[in-house]
């Protein structure tokens, strides 16, 4: 009776939420893969179980190919300059600037504005309009006598994936500086100074002291940049709307499901989002478990 005491009262608390995640995350996603498995295309059939066909068929669509190169454009540059944004900033806040605590406010603000909120601004800022039209950051490199610089931004057939990964950049490097700020304040102090004792220079401290503490740091990062670079879908569409020209897998299940009315489709693009994110989620999930357990 004693071990039940214990343990009871801890388990009715958490039990409602146990329920609610069993329901509503994985009764959800259990009820997306078996929709993806039916060859459900309307809104009035019940579908039949047709196993893995719409999974292999879709590979098929011109529209689909599209998407995914569009998501792997943007999951490249948008990672890799909040990352190494976050990680300029960290750094030289890491040395310990006047008016820190204004810098810190100033860089994590745009991550309290919604990608809703933040795409209507940059869909102005980023008008593809030039010369005397210009408006926004045309308007700017234009005043700045940078006007050869001036360009489509997203609408440009080539490289506006990489133009539309600018806004989420700025919204999320702030973030990515807290982290990196916090690894690099995480850093004893007896380590760099035993470090510059043995003869280091302020280089090597960093190469070899430093930046190895980073590593767990940046691995974070670049799991919850990546989760959200494969299903962005608010940014995407408030700056451009539902365009082939910036779509990706999550606007291509929204018109599948609510334009094209194919609930069999729009559960296949969602079933092979969820096992993208689901193979850069689980293995750190692993890796953190594993950790943890040695220490």
């Amino acid at each position: 009776m004693s071990r039940v005491r214990r343990w009871l009262p801890g388990l009715l608390l958490v039990t409602p939420s146990i329920i609610a995640i069993a329901v509503f995350v994985y009764g959800m996603l259990g009820w997306n893969f078996k929709l993806a498995m039916t060859d459900q295309h309307d809104e009035i059939s019940a579908g039949k179980f047709v196993g893995l066909t719409n999974f292999v068929s879709l590979w098929d669509q011109e529209r689909w190919g599209i998407s995914v190169r569009h998501a792997i454009v943007f999951t490249v540059v948008f990672v890799g300059g909040a990352l190494a944004l976050g990680w300029l900033l960290a750094f030289l806040m890491e040395k310990g600037i006047r008016g820190e605590g204004g810098f810190r406010a100033i860089y994590l603000f745009p991550m309290a504005i919604s990608f809703v909120a933040t795409g209507v601004v940059w869909r102005w800022l980023m008008n593809s309009g030039q010369d005397t039209q210009a408006v926004g950051l045309n308007r700017l490199l234009d005043g700045l006598g940078l006007g050869f610089l001036q360009n489509e931004w997203y609408r440009d057939q080539d490289w506006g994936m990489a133009a539309m990964a600018i806004p989420a950049i700025w919204q999320m490097s702030g973030y990515v500086m807290a982290l990196f700020l916090a690894g690099f304040r995480g850093v004893p102090d007896e380590l760099r100074e035993a470090a510059r004792v043995d003869g280091c220079k302020e280089w090597q401290v960093y190469r070899y002291i430093v930046f190895p503490f980073l590593r767990p740091v940046t691995l974070s990062a670049l799991i919850i940049l990546g989760h959200i670079s494969l299903k962005v879908f608010d940014l995407i569409v408030s700056v451009s709307g539902k365009q082939i020209i910036t779509d990706v897998p999550a606007v291509f299940m929204w018109v599948a499901v609510f334009d094209a009315h194919d609930p069999a489709k729009g559960a296949t693009i969602a079933s092979y989002i969820v096992l993208t994110v689901a193979v850069f989620v689980v293995p750190y999930l692993i890796w953190n478990a594993r950790r943890e357990n040695r220490s």
